[in-house]
C-alpha cells in the first residue's frame, strides 16, 4: 500500500511502463476476438451445426462477463501482480486446450475459460491508474486502452491471416507462447500493489448491486457505452457479409478492411488528454452524435458502387473513433470515484456495455436476416441516438462525479 501512494505521490509512470500496459492489455483481449472470424473452419473441424456455431463466439463473452463480475473485484482486496499472473496461466490453459480439443464440448469450455482468463486486461487498465495522478490519469487511460483497442481490432484479420497459412489450431497455439512470454515479463517488471482489504469476497460481490445503485454517474457512463459498442458490435457482425453479397470480397479482403478500423484507435489517446483539460461533456455528446452520422451514412448510399464502399471504409474508422474516444472518457469519470472500490466499479462497468455489445450482435445477425443492410443501417442510427437522448438528461459535469456517488 505504501508503494502505490508513493507511485501516486510521485506522479510518475514512466513510457516503458505504459507501453508495457498497453501491448498486455491488446495482446490478452485480443483472445477474445480471434475466433469471431474463424467460426466457418471450428464448426466444421467440431461438427458444429450452423446453428450451434455462434457458441463459438458467446460462450467467450459470457466467460468474460463472468469474469467481469467475479474475478475483477478480486483485484480490490488481493495483490494485483498475483491475481494476474493466476488469471494468465488459465489463459495460456485455456487456449492450449481449445487448439487440441478433440470435440465440441471441451473446445466449448475452453473457450468458456478464455474468456474469464482474458478479464486480466480490466485489471491492469485500474492498475495503470494507481501509478497516476489525478492530472495525468485521462493520458494514462488513453494510452493503455489505446493498445487494448489495437488488440480487438487486429485480432479478427490477425487471426485470419494466421488461419490461411497455418490453420486456425495455429492461432491459439501461437496466443498461448504470446501469453506465457507476457506473463513472466509481467510477474518480474510490475510492481506490487496490496490493497487494504475492508470487507470479505461475499461481501465483495453482494456490494456490486449497491455500488450500481448508489453510483448514478456508473449507470449513466455504462449505458452511454453500451449503446456506442452494441452500435460497434453490430456493424463488424454485419459489415462482412455486406461486403461479400454487394461486393463479392473474400475472406482475405474482408480481413484488409477489418485493418481500416485500426485508424480508430487514434481517438483514445487524444480523448484522455481533452478529458484532463475538462472537455469531457462536450466530447461524449460529438461521440454519440459521430457514430449516428457514421450509420446513416452509410444507410443513405447501399448500392454497389465505389462510392458506397468507400463510404464504409469511413464509417468503419469514424465509428471505431467514436466507440473509443468515449471509452475512455467514461473510465476517466469512472476512476475518479475513488481508489478502494475501483475494480468493482470497473468491472461493472465493462461488463454491462460488454452485455450491450452482445446486443448489438444479436442484433446485427437478426436485422440482416430479417430486413438486409437496410433494417440493420437503421438500427445501427438508433442505437448512439438513444444514448444522445438520455445524455440530454444529464445536468452534471463530469467533474462532478465525486459528488454524485456516496460510494466511497
Amino acid at each position: 500500500m505504501q508503494r502505490e501512494q508513493q507511485a501516486i505521490e510521485s506522479n510518475r509512470i514512466s513510457n516503458w511502463m505504459m507501453f508495457l500496459l498497453a501491448a498486455a492489455c491488446g495482446l490478452i483481449v485480443a483472445n477474445l476476438y480471434y475466433a469471431q472470424t474463424l467460426v466457418g473452419p471450428i464448426h466444421v473441424a467440431m461438427g458444429l451445426s450452423s446453428t450451434t456455431a455462434g457458441f463459438i463466439v458467446t460462450l467467450t463473452q459470457v466467460g468474460y462477463v463472468v469474469g467481469l463480475l467475479f474475478i475483477v473485484p478480486l483485484s480490490d482486496i488481493i495483490e494485483n501482480r498475483r491475481l494476474m499472473v493466476v488469471s494468465l496461466v488459465i489463459t495460456v490453459g485455456a487456449l492450449l486446450a481449445a487448439a487440441f480439443a478433440p470435440n465440441a464440448p471441451l473446445f466449448l469450455t475452453a473457450s468458456l475459460f478464455i474468456g474469464i482468463g482474458s478479464v486480466v486486461a480490466q485489471i491492469l487498465v485500474p492498475y495503470a491508474t494507481y501509478l497516476a495522478s489525478e492530472e495525468q490519469r485521462g493520458r494514462v487511460v488513453g494510452n493503455v486502452m489505446s493498445g487494448l483497442l489495437l488488440g480487438i481490432m487486429f485480432a479478427r484479420p490477425i487471426a485470419s491471416f494466421i488461419t490461411s497459412i497455418w490453420g486456425w489450431q495455429a492461432v491459439f497455439i501461437l496466443s498461448a507462447i504470446v501469453v506465457t512470454l507476457l506473463t513472466v515479463l509481467l510477474s518480474r517488471a510490475l510492481p506490487e500493489r496490496k490493497p487494504s482489504p475492508t470487507v470479505s469476497y461475499s461481501k465483495l460481490i453482494f456490494s456490486l448491486g449497491t455500488l450500481l445503485k448508489q453510483t448514478p454517474i456508473l449507470r449513466r457512463r455504462a449505458l452511454y457505452q453500451a449503446c456506442l459498442f452494441g452500435a460497434f458490435s453490430l456493424f463488424w457482425t454485419v459489415v462482412p457479409l455486406r461486403l461479400a453479397d454487394d461486393f463479392g470480397m473474400s475472406q482475405q479482403g474482408i480481413a484488409l478492411f477489418a485493418l481500416v478500423g485500426v485508424g480508430g484507435a487514434v481517438a483514445a489517446p487524444i480523448a484522455g488528454r481533452l478529458a484532463d483539460k475538462g472537455w469531457s461533456r462536450l466530447l461524449t455528446g460529438l461521440a454519440m452524435l459521430i457514430a449516428a452520422l457514421s450509420f446513416l451514412l452509410i444507410y443513405l448510399f447501399q448500392n454497389h458502387s465505389t462510392v458506397a464502399l468507400i463510404l464504409l471504409f469511413v464509417s468503419a474508422i469514424t465509428l471505431d473513433m467514436a466507440v473509443s474516444g468515449n471509452l475512455v472518457l467514461g473510465q476517466r469519470v469512472i476512476y475518479s470515484l475513488g481508489s478502494e472500490a475501483r475494480g468493482r466499479l470497473n468491472g461493472l462497468f465493462m461488463s454491462i456495455f460488454f452485455v450491450g455489445g452482445a446486443i448489438g450482435s444479436s442484433l446485427g445477425g437478426w436485422s440482416y436476416a430479417q430486413g438486409g443492410w437496410n433494417l440493420s443501417s437503421l438500427i445501427g442510427v438508433a442505437l448512439p441516438l438513444l444514448a444522445l437522448l438520455y445524455f440530454f438528461t444529464e445536468k452534471a459535469t463530469n467533474g462532478d462525479a465525486r459528488k454524485k456517488t456516496s460510494t466511497e
